[in-house]
């Protein structure tokens, strides 16, 4: 189990993230666009970086729903490796057999 407030931390990114979605476009959408001066493009970059670093979605770890894991997430399920497979083997997954040989 990971820590709660690794897992707190990462949901209030989250939050963050989907807060600020659209100005964090807008701007960004600003600075690359040629039609503009080269004082609003720069404005507009000065603006984004003024943002909470936490708004950003590439800080959003994917984390295990169950456990919290950080490592070894199947993105399709949002499981661990280990939590998948403890379900797969109890038969809590429809359709996902644990393979044996």
């Amino acid at each position: 189990m990971a820590k709660t407030s690794s897992v707190k931390k990462n949901h209030r990114r989250i939050a963050m993230a989907k807060q600020y979605a659209g100005k964090r476009a807008k701007l960004k959408a600003m600075a690359v666009d040629n039609k503009l001066s080269p004082e609003e493009r720069f404005d507009a970059r000065i603006k984004l970086a003024e943002l909470p670093r936490n708004s950003s979605p590439t800080r959003i770890r994917n984390r295990c729903e169950l456990t919290g894991r950080p490592r070894a997430v199947y993105r399709k399920f949002k499981l661990s490796r280990l939590a998948l497979r403890e379900l797969a083997s109890s038969g809590a997954l429809p359709g996902v057999v644990k393979s044996s040989w």
